[in-house]
This record gives structure tokens, sequence and C-alpha cells, in this order.
């Protein structure tokens, strides 16, 4: 029932870092279940998300063993023996589907429900099914949205419909169990599938192309095993900070992480008068003269990424000029547009197509978070707002950012965090209005 209440008006600016990539450590986890050896996986600086935390009681139920050392986690899946994730755990985000494959491959059975995750629109599995069974699977949809996947997995030649980076992530884990080779073509060339293209090679497996349409998984020939790996940084949360300090005319660094996965943001950062400049894994922004940007494609890497649409049309809100924004990968990606215009926007949708008549300044309001990349898009309109912004339903927001609020804060935001109880009144004990530094400064989280 927490909230998230916004001073508007403060400029972020400083320096500051990201955390690892929400994307690419729920993959990750799912292959640790590949590792049938007694040797320890280690993961690196793990970002403490709503969705990691879902990730690992799936793990945990499944049989494996997790140990906290600070921000880093300690994995043992030799136990693993059971194939059947619980439907009340596969419902709280859509990638426990990840599963799987992984599943599938070490135990040749698996049972689990079509998972659940944000609603923006239709997200079906058919294409990880498909490609499953074009490795030799048996796979069986029963009533209540249960699917059951059993057999010898063989490598094969799979073709996907749609570069989907699901698909080809649960692919891979698959395919690494199969007997004999197996070619994934059109597949996803995100960043996350080169991730975890390298977590399972240190792992033991032979895999070649990620980053390409056509990937390559060789027989291993041995046991999967341990070892350390640390994920790259979150392209998405990187991003956003970037549009947070574009939208509110400030200056802001980020440091240690990758420029090369946010050229297509950072091309449209530029078109919209946003100063921008890059180095060795470094970026930095600040804001300069708004206009208009005419066409924004949301598509595939290496294409504008839709999880950055939402916060992307919270700037082009405030862009002098029309702007037009084309939505290519989710039908249901603009339930954040009628809380923008609650907050005086201009947006106007027509199917996937939407056209922001760009306005001098936004109002604050209360608004609702109606799924994590939406909700992060309030907080930037909250940031750039004249008064004050209430945000509501931030359980979305926490699935995918690690304490937002206080990193903003950070950079000279003034947000409050407070709990509510079920009566609607403030709960004793947390109804303190958290602001942490509110000047420009140094977050590290």
């Amino acid at each position: 029932m927490d909230r998230l209440i916004i001073q508007g008006g403060r400029k972020i600016a400083g320096k500051t870092r990201v955390h690892g990539a929400k994307n690419s450590i729920l993959p990750v986890l799912a292959a640790s279940l590949l590792n049938c050896s007694r040797e320890e996986i280690v993961l690196k600086d793990v970002p403490d998300l709503h969705d990691v935390r879902s990730m690992l009681n799936i793990l945990t139920c499944l049989g494996a063993t997790v140990r906290y050392a600070e921000r880093d986690i300690i994995l043992r899946t030799d136990r693993v023996d059971r194939c059947e994730v619980p439907e009340h755990l596969m419902r709280e985000m859509r990638s426990s589907i990840f599963l799987m494959g992984p599943l599938l491959g070490r135990l040749g059975r698996v049972r689990l429900c079509r998972p659940g995750g944000c609603a923006i629109g239709p997200r079906p599995v058919n294409l990880h099914l498909r490609g499953l069974q074009s490795l030799g699977a048996a796979i069986e949809e029963k009533e209540g949205g249960l699917i059951e996947a059993r057999g010898l997995l063989r490598g094969g030649e799979v073709l996907l419909d749609y570069p989907s980076v699901g698909a080809t992530e649960n692919l891979m884990m698959a395919a690494v169990t199969a007997l004999g080779r197996t070619v994934i073509r059109n597949a996803a060339r995100e960043p996350e599938i080169v991730d975890l293209q390298n977590f399972l090679n240190l792992m033991g497996a032979r895999i070649s192309g990620a980053g390409t349409s056509t990937i390559t998984v060789e027989p291993s020939g041995r046991e999967l095993g341990g070892g350390c790996y640390r994920v790259f940084p979150d392209r998405i949360v990187a991003g956003t900070y970037l549009v947070a300090a574009a939208i509110t005319q400030g200056d802001l660094t980020l440091e240690e992480v990758c420029p090369e996965h946010m050229t297509s943001l950072l091309q449209v950062l530029e078109q919209a008068g946003v100063e921008v400049e890059t180095g060795p894994r470094r970026v930095r922004v600040r804001g300069g003269q708004l206009k208009a940007v005419p066409l924004v494609s949301i598509e595939p890497y290496p294409g504008f990424p839709t999880d950055l649409q939402p916060p992307l049309m919270t700037l082009l809100a405030l862009c002098p000029g029309e702007s037009r924004v084309l939505e290519k990968v989710f039908q249901q990606r603009f339930k954040h547009v009628p809380q923008l215009n609650k907050m005086g926007a201009r947006i106007r949708v027509s199917g996937q197509e939407a056209l922001i008549a760009g306005v001098e300044s936004l109002e604050g309001a209360v608004v609702e978070a109606t799924d994590l990349r939406a909700g992060a898009a309030l907080v930037l309109a909250g940031l750039a707002a004249r008064g004050e912004t209430v945000v509501t339903q931030i359980k979305h927001i926490d699935r995918g950012y690690e304490n937002l609020h206080l990193v903003l804060n950070g950079l000279g935001a003034r947000i409050s965090r407070v709990a509510e109880d079920i009566s609607g009144g403030e709960a004793e004990g947390a109804s303190r209005r958290v602001t942490a530094a509110a000047s420009p400064g140094e977050a590290l989280p």
C-alpha cells in the first residue's frame, strides 16, 4: 500500500551507478538449475527487486539452497528434484516461464501454469512451446492454464516467428542439455541474450552467436558446473535516470554503464535537444532546449526498447511541437497515457500510435502506476511537474527499480515513500517521509 509523494521542480544532477539488469539476472537465476554438480554459483551485486525475490523463492521451492553475502547470492542446485512450480509463485511474474527450458532439460519433465506479470498486452508463450516441441518435447496444455512438458531433448533447427527475448533464452537453456547441435534462427538480439550466453558458457556450455539473429548451441560433452558471475548494468534503469535528468533540465553522469546498449535512446535524446556525452563505461546528459521528435518507432533490439517508451513519452510531453510514438512490441503499452493527461499532458492514442502535443508544463496530481515502466514514467512526470504528485500502486515499480526514490533523492529530488494501512490512513511507524539527501551528490545504489 506504499505511495510516492514527489515535490516537483528540482533538477536531477550528480553522478550515480546502476544496479545489475533485472532482465539479465532472472534468466541467469533460471539457468542455475542446469548446474547438477555440488559446485556453488556466486552471483555478484544482485539487485534487491521484487521479481528477483520471487525467482529465488521458486528456486528454493524446487530444492535449491540460497545464501546471501551482502549483495551477493550463493546458490547450490545439486539437490533440485522437483519439476512442478507452484501456481501462486508462477503468477507473480512473467519471467517465471524461463524455468521451463532448464527444468525440462534437467529432469525430463516440467509442470507449470501460464505466468503472470504486467498487463501490457498479450504475451503468448506459444513461441516457447513450439520451440521446445522442435527439440522433441511433448507438451500438453490443460484446463486452468496448466502446461506439462516431458521428453528427451534432441538438437535441431528452430525458427522463431518473432525474435522473442524470452523464447530465445528458454530455448538456449533447453538446448544446452539436448543431444546434438541446436541452431536458433530469428533469435532475439538484445544484450541480455549475450549476458545469458556468457553465463552458460562460464558453466561449461558451448554457445555462440548471441547478439546476432542466429545462435548455435553445441553439445558440451560434460556436466555443467558452478562459477562466479556478475550481470551487466541495467540499461532500462540507466535510461530512466537519463530521462529524469533531461526532463528536469539537470546534469547527470552515469558511471560503470554500457553506452553501446543505449544507442537508440541516446540518439532520440539528442533529437529532442538533450546534450549527450559518452565515454568508456560512462554517459552524461545535460538538459537542453527541448524539441519534438517526429517519430519514435518502438521495435526489438537494436531498435528503441519498449521498456523505455513510457519514460520517453513523459519527456516528449514537454517537448514543443508534435511527436509521434509507434509501439510495435506490446498492444497495451499506453496505459500511462490517461495518467499523464491527468497531469496536463496532451497525448492522443489511436491503436498502436500515440500523438503527443508538447505542453509548457505538467501539474502535480494523484496518479496510479498501472505497470512497472508506466510507474517509472509517472515518477519522472512528478519530478518535472509543478507542485506535488502522488504515485500509488508503486509495488509495480519495486519489480524493476531498487530504491528508486532514494537514488533520485541522492541526485537532488525530493521524494517521500509513505506506507498506508488497509483503512487508508498512514500506518503507525511507517508514515515517516524518507527523503535522504536532497542536494545533488553521488548515489551508489
